[in-house]
């Protein structure tokens, strides 16, 4: 009798079979078929719904994926009747049926009514710490997330802003260096020079061209005193605009006086200079390309960190994982830090959630630079044991008492003030390896060094155990 099957849960301990009977009374028995939604995320929760038998998954739609939140898998397992508790009460995910058996269908109504009879005083307490505990819960994640979400997008507008900054001076620039171009080939056409004289000049521009630009700043300066003598010597007096383009390419004395015996007077002046306007050119527009390579990267970081249009459960690189995430917490890295990178070259690609595993990427990483104190050896690495990728996320900190390492995974448990991390806590990473991913997170912390190793399995469990079957 469905009685006895109530009797024999331990989430009925303490009901007469008098009280089970009238809860049942005004509930039904319903089927789960596999597959088959029983009730939807969003919608008013007027049933409460108590696993008899079977198996089902609770599944939240994130983005534009459905995620297995949890599943039930042993007798008991309840869910929903919020609407005895909040006229506004919703389920907080989908049932969906993942192997056949039964439920037990109570509606909302019942379930208040029984606790009115029974439990008064534990139905307006449960009815308290209901509307408390969702108010509390909805300011804190809102709060929560414009802090991260806020810190996010600040270090990603430092990082972008710098190369925009250099594109918008260096197309300031070029646009100076373009009319000084114009101008220098205006006054060569006043020079009458002849064809033959700026086929010249040009074959020497296009020999100094290939040459390694110098790089040391003190042989630069004295290379461009060394131009701008010779320059003031022959009557040149724009030397200090011509000078710093021509010893940046390279172009020495004799480059010069092979440029003197092409042209002369102020026909000299003018080809130099329309020589290092060429130089200036080309050196602007290697610098917009450098920036907008540079902020194309970091775009496709953030697209890479977000997993914007990607499906869910992917074959993935942890590697990519990490860089991205590195991406992201640039502005945080600063100079001070040092990232040592120890990627295994035989580390496999896995089955994972990437979007859930940078978010962990982010909480290690971020911890590891607040440890210490944004100056110290970031280490990152990755290798193959056996079926299992190991990453491991290490820091020069001072390392965690005992005392915190053995409370670290523990839920609402930091050490930060408030509006300091993530705030994804270290239970909430432990949940996404542990139970989203089949893995472990460990801690070893030491004074000077604090390495948290994730361990997860190249292929989910599920699969592994199939093919060896």
């Amino acid at each position: 009798m469905l009685i006895d099957e109530l009797a024999s849960l331990r989430l009925f301990d303490g009901l007469t079979r008098d009280q089970l009977a009238e809860l049942i009374a005004g509930s039904a028995e319903i089927r789960i078929e596999p597959g088959v939604d029983l009730f939807r995320e969003g919608e008013h929760a007027d049933y409460w719904w108590v696993l008899l038998d079977g198996a089902m998954d609770l599944v939240r739609h994130v983005g534009r994926e459905d995620t297995v939140v949890r599943k039930w898998d042993a007798p008991g397992h309840w869910a929903g009747g919020f609407r005895a508790f909040d006229e506004h009460g919703v389920y907080l995910a989908t049932g969906r049926g993942a192997t056949a058996g039964r439920v037990l269908r109570v509606p909302a109504a019942v379930l208040r009514d029984r606790l009115n009879d029974w439990f008064p005083l534990g139905r307006h307490l449960i009815e308290g710490l209901y509307g408390t505990a969702r108010s509390i819960e909805s300011t804190v994640r809102q709060r929560e997330s414009l802090v991260t979400l806020g810190k996010l997008a600040a270090g990603l507008a430092h990082e972008i802003n710098n190369p925009a900054a250099a594109t918008a001076r260096a197309v300031d620039a070029l646009e100076t260096t373009c009319q000084t171009l114009l101008a220098s080939l205006a006054r060569l056409a006043n020079e009458e020079i002849s064809a033959q004289q700026f086929a010249a000049i040009d074959t020497l521009r296009l020999e100094a061209g290939p040459q390694v630009p110098v790089q040391d700043p003190l042989i630069l300066a004295d290379h461009e005193d060394a131009l701008s003598a010779w320059l003031n010597r022959h009557g040149i007096d724009r030397e200090w605009i011509i000078a710093p383009p021509l010893a940046a390419a390279g172009i020495d004395v004799a480059w010069c006086e092979r440029a003197a015996a092409v042209l002369e007077g102020p026909a000299l002046e003018a080809g130099l200079e329309w020589v290092a306007s060429t130089f200036s050119v080309a050196t602007l527009l290697s610098d917009i390309k450098e920036s907008n390579r540079r902020i194309s990267g970091l775009v496709a970081a953030v697209r890479s960190y977000s997993q914007m249009d990607r499906a869910s459960m992917q074959r993935i690189d942890v590697t990519d994982g990490l860089e991205s995430t590195l991406v992201v917490l640039g502005s945080k890295l600063g100079d001070r830090v040092t990232v040592v990178r120890d990627y295994g070259s035989d580390v496999p690609r896995i089955e994972a959630y990437p979007g859930e595993l940078n978010q962990v990427w982010t909480n290690l990483i971020d911890n590891a630079i607040d440890a210490m104190g944004g100056t110290g050896t970031l280490r990152l690495a990755t290798r193959a044991e056996g079926d299992d990728v190991l990453v491991e996320v290490g820091d020069t900190g001072p390392g965690m008492p005992p005392e915190v390492a053995a409370r670290a995974f523990e839920a609402f448990y930091t050490t930060k003030d408030v509006g300091k991390g993530t705030g994804l806590g270290l239970d909430i990473a432990q949940r996404i390896v542990v139970e989203r991913h089949g893995g472990t997170i460990t801690i070893n912390s030491r004074p000077g060094e604090t390495v948290l190793r994730v361990r997860i399995p190249a292929r989910p469990r599920a699969t592994r155990d199939r093919a060896t079957d």
